[in-house]
């Protein structure tokens, strides 16, 4: 057997997310029967990153387990039978025991706003007519590295040991007529990033201040942090991993 590395794509709207759950359509899901197809036989994955209901993916990375020489044409054979919303980048092989979420060295998301009425972008970012003060968001966004403990961002019944994240980038950037705001980290918890954005953009509005902010993520207290902007603007960019991953 051997284990192999597929950098995927899709649009998030119709699934409840990546994971595979009961009742509800999945991007895991959807990949695996695929797969599973065309190997004749189950094939379990892997992902990166457990992205949310609605969210999308330009980049993640999942891993599967296979014979040790895949079939030639299995990449065109899967974007065959994949619906529209998902692609396959490329399939390669790695080390027995690299892992495509543990292995992962960070992950960048991205969140777009758009600021006209544009039905070309509607499902791919959120509409947000209002003016913002640019100064503020960035000052926002400079102070995020300097944290740790994000527990104020994440969602309830969050189940995980720790809320440490290493931040190892957070910025806006204005293009034309959309604004992003780009982060890179080890880890993400659940919501953060939706979290992250729907506070600076009270702060970007006048709502809160930047001091306000501070508090927020010091407090550790979720309650206290806004999470009202929907999936739709949110992609995970890149997953990079090491080196180590690839066979010698």
């Amino acid at each position: 057997m051997g284990r192999y590395f597929m950098e995927i794509a899709y649009k998030g709207t119709r699934y409840a997310g990546f994971q595979k759950q009961k009742n509800v359509l999945t991007v895991q899901q959807v990949i695996e029967d695929a797969l599973s197809v065309l190997l004749k036989q189950p094939v379990p994955i892997m992902g990166s990153s457990r992205t949310d209901t609605g969210v999308h993916a330009r980049k993640n990375v999942v891993h599967f387990d296979a014979a040790d020489s895949l079939p030639e044409h299995l990449h065109y054979q899967l974007n065959a039978v994949l619906p529209h919303d998902i692609a396959v980048h490329t399939i390669y092989k790695v080390r027995e025991k690299a892992h495509a979420r543990f292995s992962a060295l960070s992950r960048k998301y991205e969140y777009v706003i758009y600021f006209q009425k544009n039905p070309f972008l509607k499902d791919f970012g959120y509409y947000f007519p209002y003016p913002l003060d640019m100064d503020a968001l960035q000052a926002c966004a400079n102070l995020i590295p300097a944290y740790k403990d994000f527990r104020s961002f994440s969602k309830k019944r969050t189940q995980v040991k720790t809320f440490i994240c290493h931040i190892q980038e957070a910025r806006w950037e204005k293009q034309e007529d959309r604004l992003i705001f780009h982060i890179r980290a080890n880890r993400f918890l659940r919501g953060m990033v939706r979290g992250l954005v729907a506070t600076q953009l009270k702060v970007g509005r006048g709502k809160i201040t930047i001091d306000d902010f501070r508090h927020i993520i010091e407090s550790q207290d979720h309650r206290l942090a806004s999470f009202a902007v929907p999936p739709d603007g949110l992609y995970l960019c890149e997953v990079q991993y090491g080196e180590d991953i690839f066979p010698t």
